[in-house]
């Protein structure tokens, strides 16, 4: 818990630092801060993949949603049904990456990619559609910065957990183990106490079939037949 801690305020202290830093890093900065280091820290939190793994995952998806909004821009009309279409594609795009790779690039982390670009950039990209080409560059700019700052802040705690489940799972393989010797040791103790209990019968047996007389076949009594009387 004390490194939970620790995280938490390191991930508070960069996203207030990089708000501070707007001035050199951008206005844009600030609006998306908290989105940012939220999402970074989150990518940073979640230890079932590689860093490099997460991260990859991240940056696909934050493509796949900067390539729907030039969907939007270049072919879809600005309407329901076309920002429905481009939520559609950018989806099954992270999922087919996810699957693509066989989870190396888990969809998770694509899907907090997908949404760190459109919660930098949809406010903009409405107010101005067809400045997609110089306006996006500066949005994504702002929420990747923040991002990098809140994985930072967040990813070395990764390692740890993750350190701790494989413990875990290795601790719960060795119980399984010893279960399952121990079980196998019980049958054995089982089968061996019935094959001494039917070798104990046996030998009670045998003394009574020893002292039993042996069965006396009856011998047949040939009697010669009678000579016929002369003529």
């Amino acid at each position: 818990m004390t490194r939970h801690v620790i995280a938490g305020i390191t991930l508070a202290a960069l996203a207030a630092l990089t708000v501070l830093l707007s001035g050199l890093l951008g206005p844009e900065v600030q609006g998306v801060a908290l989105l940012g280091a939220a999402l970074g820290g989150a990518l940073g939190l979640v230890p079932d993949r590689s860093p490099g793994a997460r991260v990859g995952g991240f940056v696909a998806g934050f493509v796949a949603a900067w390539l729907g909004y030039g969907l939007r821009a270049a072919v879809l009309p600005d309407s329901p049904g076309g920002r429905a279409v481009a939520v559609l594609v950018v989806v099954l795009v992270c999922l087919a990456i996810a699957v693509g790779t066989r989870g190396r690039l888990p969809l998770w982390s694509a899907l907090l990619g997908a949404a760190a670009m459109a919660g930098s950039y949809e406010q903009p990209y409405v107010a101005d559609p067809s400045g997609f080409l110089t306006t996006s560059p500066v949005s994504a700019t702002a929420v990747l910065v923040t991002a990098a700052a809140g994985f930072v802040a967040t990813s070395l705690l990764g390692p740890v957990v993750q350190q701790r489940r494989d413990d875990e799972a290795l601790l719960a393989d060795a119980r399984r183990q010893v279960d399952a010797e121990r079980a196998q040791a019980e049958r054995a103790e089982a089968a061996r106490a019935a094959t001494d209990h039917t070798l104990a019968d046996g030998a009670r047996l045998a003394p009574r079939r020893a002292d039993a007389a042996p069965a006396t076949a009856a011998t047949p009594v040939y009697r010669p037949f009678d000579a016929a009387p002369e003529a």
